[in-house]
């Protein structure tokens, strides 16, 4: 597939998004493995391994279709963030009935505002400079320190909402890049806080490596790897991709209820 440019103003030329479709089947089949791990075998399965590795496929995954969405396929970010939280509200409820320690806002919910707080500090940044110095300063201090307080509350954390703008800027400056070496180095670099964050979310070496993987991989699709990945066989439903996060947690949360001896 050839890129294509937008017919927006000032917006980036759009890539082949051809590998969004394997990306889907991918984060779903790695959610769902984590989550059946987690909540459902048996401990004495000794089954834990599989959300030290393929389980930390998923968010990553999901966090880099997310931020190369709002960059190139959407007009308007916001809606786009709002259709996520929908579905994070749906969810909501299954969620926290699953084993955990407190409560917590889900993933979608970590989605939606960080990709937000990224579109909103991209929207800044392309005013002219002296706007941008004025009003961009505050904001950011302002956001961080909103970053602070909610973090604790969301599905993975600081990090979790970190990693959706890291994506953004890394995407867009190693999609721009040009042949110089300077702007090529400068590309470079705006990876650096995206690979930083993905290695700072789990704890294992074996998670860390999976989830930086799967950030590098996204990585490799801006810097035009897109363009070789052919489009899938069968493209995943609509109504399934937006149904199944909300719906796999309710047949958890029906089998735990069924089955008490599974809750851990």
């Amino acid at each position: 597939m050839r890129t294509t440019v937008s017919s927006r103003p000032g917006a980036l030329a759009r890539p082949s998004s051809a590998w969004i479709g394997w990306g889907q089947w991918i984060a779903l089949i790695t959610m769902t493995l984590d989550h059946v791990t987690r909540y459902l075998l048996p401990e004495a399965w000794h089954a834990d391994w599989v959300g030290s590795s393929l389980g930390r496929i998923a968010f990553p995954l999901f966090a880099g279709m997310v931020a190369w969405h709002a960059l190139f396929n959407t007009r308007d970010p916001m809606r786009y963030a709002r259709r996520i939280l929908i579905i994070g509200l749906i969810a909501q409820l299954p969620y926290l009935t699953m084993p955990r320690d407190g409560f917590q806002w889900n993933i979608c919910f970590t989605l939606t505002l960080g990709l937000y707080w990224g579109s909103w500090l991209r929207k800044l940044t392309r005013r002219d400079a002296t706007t941008t110095w004025r009003i961009t300063l505050p904001v950011l201090v302002g956001s961080l320190l909103v970053w602070l307080w909610l973090g604790p509350w969301m599905e993975y954390g600081h990090q979790g909402l970190l990693l959706v703008p890291a994506y953004m800027l890394a995407i867009h400056a190693l999609h721009r890049a040009s042949e110089t070496p300077l702007e090529r180095l400068s590309s470079l670099a705006a990876s650096l806080p995206l690979l930083l964050t993905a290695g700072l979310m789990n704890h294992s070496s074996m998670a860390k490596s999976f989830t930086v993987a799967t950030a590098t991989v996204v990585l490799l699709m801006a810097i035009g790897a897109s363009q070789r990945i052919p489009a899938i066989g069968y493209r995943m439903p609509r109504r399934l991709w937006l149904a199944w996060y909300p719906a796999h947690f309710a047949a958890i949360a029906m089998l735990l209820y069924l089955v008490p001896d599974l809750a851990r």
